[in-house]
């Protein structure tokens, strides 16, 4: 295999898969597909930190469909590999992936998560798939009805792990792995090792390899950042100006809350810059559509929640914006992630109020530098000093703003997930912690 997959050659994969490689236009392997690789091809066990955009889906389905084609194929309703991720929109971009790399083998893959009926899934499940890629909420209902059989799992992957437990999936994911077989290779990747992941990890890896594709909460250094700062009030106007100033084309915006972007997006619509919200509160098809207009370029500007952001992976996407900063630092880290992957440059800006300042302080803190700041002419705050946000379950104030708001967690410092939710990982529907 001269050419594209040539370097992929000498990792150990077989002619299908590096002719599918070659066909996605990949030259050479990331450092995770370089680590990964070898070592779930040796059978071991993996404990990986790899942020998005790393190549890490590549790092695990490479392998495991090299293994998976040499044995039995699945019927009855036995599954071989299972991929948990939380969130629709990335159990949707993993099974796209493990389509297009198994392309030319004869193994068969599905996906499933709520939102959608689940009677088609249930169909399919029961001649049995080499690869189900699902979320955790979906998959234990499917199991109740008896849908498809775990007990003959060959391989267990969980991607994204840290956002599962973020989300109150670790009781569903112990009830998952009590359907397993112990004689397993199980995979886990994560954005950070968290003492909460480390904890996960123990019992559930057997003498695993690991992994970091990067320094820990350390965010690309193809990404340029860059804080404006501003009064809660004048976000939307801040940043309906920066888009129009800068012709900005496709911009991934960040809101705290679901309200929040909403309200953003209608304001964006009504000034003329075509815009969509996502989150756990749009229907299945509402947030499909509202991605592909994105992917496409119908959509100039997609408002979402860190929830429904996960799994979200546009080439080349050029603009990330923090309309509110996060009320986890990790979570910087993961929204700016969408831009400047796989080598390209990026552009992520925050938009920063005096109630900020104390969330400023622990972004600035994780990623081991302040971030760069400067005022945007006709926008400079006049507040300076303010209370901190109130994030703590609800009772903060109404927001002042058209953007974000100020935000409502289950908890104090927890990522504000608010609104209704559903068992497919589409906003948290719990709050347990392991």
């Amino acid at each position: 295999m001269a050419g594209l997959a040539a370097d992929f050659a000498v990792l150990g994969l077989s002619e299908p898969l590096l002719k599918a490689v070659a066909a996605k236009g990949y030259r050479s392997p990331s450092p995770i597909q370089l680590q990964c690789i070898p070592a779930v091809l040796a059978g071991h066990d993996v404990m990986a930190a790899a942020q998005t955009g790393t190549g890490k889906t590549a790092g695990f389905t490479l392998p495991m469909l090299e293994r998976l084609r040499h044995g039995p194929h699945a019927r009855g309703g036995v599954v071989r590999a299972l991929v948990l991720t939380p969130t629709r929109e990335l159990a949707a971009q993993v099974a796209e992936s493990v389509t297009a790399y198994g392309r030319y083998l004869d193994l068969r893959s599905d996906v499933v998560f709520g939102g959608v009926s689940a009677n088609p899934q249930i169909d399919r499940l029961r001649r049995g798939t080499d690869v189900l890629v699902a979320t955790p909420g979906r998959l234990m209902d499917l199991h109740q009805q008896r849908a498809m059989r775990l007990d003959r799992v060959e391989f267990l992957v969980l991607d994204e792990a840290d956002r599962m437990l973020d989300m109150g999936f670790i009781r569903d994911i112990r009830k998952i792995l009590a359907l397993l077989p112990e004689r397993r290779q199980t995979l886990l990747f994560s954005a950070t090792f968290s003492s909460e992941i480390r904890r996960l990890a123990t019992g559930l890896l057997l003498s695993p390899v690991q992994l970091q594709a990067t320094p820990e909460n350390r965010t690309a250094a193809t990404v340029e950042q860059l804080l404006h700062p501003c009064d809660m009030a004048s976000k939307p106007d801040l940043l309906c100006h920066l888009i129009r100033s800068n012709d900005w084309q496709q911009v991934l915006v960040f809101s705290r809350t679901k309200h929040g972007a909403n309200r953003m997006a209608e304001r964006l619509d009504k000034e003329g810059i075509s815009a969509a919200a996502i989150h756990g509160n749009k229907s299945q098809g509402a947030r499909t559509r509202a991605l592909s207009g994105f992917k496409s370029g119908e959509v100039r500007v997609l408002v979402a929640t860190d929830i429904a952001a996960r799994g979200i992976d546009i080439h080349q996407l050029p603009h990330v914006v923090n309309l509110d900063l996060p009320n986890v630092a990790e979570d910087y880290v993961h929204r700016i992630g969408r831009t400047g992957r796989a080598g390209q440059s990026g552009h992520a800006v925050s938009l920063v109020a005096a109630e900020e300042h104390e969330l400023l302080r622990a972004i600035e803190r994780l990623i081991g530098n302040p971030l760069p700041k400067a005022a945007v002419p006709g926008f400079e705050p006049t507040v300076l000093s303010a209370p901190p946000l109130d994030l703590s379950g609800g009772r903060g104030r109404r927001p002042q703003s058209g953007g974000g708001g100020r935000g409502s967690s289950g908890r104090p410092g927890a990522p504000g997930r608010s609104g209704a939710s559903s068992r497919d990982g589409s906003s948290a529907r719990r709050r347990s912690r392991p």
